[in-house]
């Protein structure tokens, strides 16, 4: 174990925690990064994020297997469930949409909370973001208040007084902002997968809400986009 401070990282492969990951890096942190295969519809995302993890540095990357399609509930985990396309991204007035997988950042959180105690971490960083996102209410910046609030209730750390803290460094950001601070940092985003439903060479589709805030955020930025679309 590496001495210094160390954090935890969620990294899905995708824009947003690759993001996250190179900014905890340029934060001084040993980076621990924490990867799921949850069932999801596209496994492309957890081989970007091997590439990512390697790229910059971290000092060991898990991958973990749940089986969260057992529960269904979300297109990304349910086969039955056809993948929203072709509209506006949803507003989050409009209804929690059918990408959304049902505690999976609660599950996330909880499991990467696990190995902070046995790294004796700091911090957890995750890649949510309240702005240009689809209205998951695990995104919002209440419910990483609360988690932090359990997590020091619950845990060696809190009780003895230095609660591990949940980072959000994405929370208030637009997604071209995001991408304005991965490109100063020197991440390469044709590395990363954001698609729903990239196929198995890891191209995105362009049509799911995931492919559109992404296509949106590089245009605003003014930055090419690097992302390999299915023809």
């Amino acid at each position: 174990m590496t001495s210094g401070k160390r954090a935890v990282v969620l990294l899905s492969g995708g824009l947003d925690s690759a993001t996250v990951l190179a900014m905890a890096k340029d934060q001084g942190y040993s980076c621990y990064v924490l990867s799921f295969d949850y069932g999801q519809r596209s496994l492309t995302e957890l081989n970007a994020a091997r590439s990512v993890a390697a790229e910059l540095g971290a000092v060991e990357h898990r991958v973990l297997r749940l089986h969260l399609e057992d529960f269904g509930g979300s297109a990304l985990t349910d086969h039955s469930l056809n993948m929203p396309e072709g509209a506006p991204a949803e507003d989050p007035a409009d209804g929690i949409p059918l990408t959304y997988v049902p505690a999976r950042n609660t599950v996330f959180l909880s499991l990467a909370l696990g190995w902070a105690e046995v790294l004796d971490a700091q911090a957890i960083f995750i890649g949510v973001n309240a702005v240009d996102y689809s209205g998951y209410p695990d995104c919002r910046p209440e419910f990483i208040r609360a988690f932090e609030a359990m997590a020091a209730l619950a845990t060696r750390q809190g009780v003895e007084g230095a609660p591990i803290k949940i980072v959000t460094p994405l929370i208030d950001l637009t997604k071209a902002q995001i991408i304005q601070e991965g490109v100063r940092l020197g991440l390469d985003y044709a590395k990363t997968v954001s698609c729903y439903q990239a196929d198995d060479q890891g191209r995105a589709c362009g049509r799911c809400d995931s492919c559109r805030l992404r296509a949106v955020g590089f245009q605003q930025a003014g930055i090419a986009d690097p992302t390999l679309y299915q023809s």
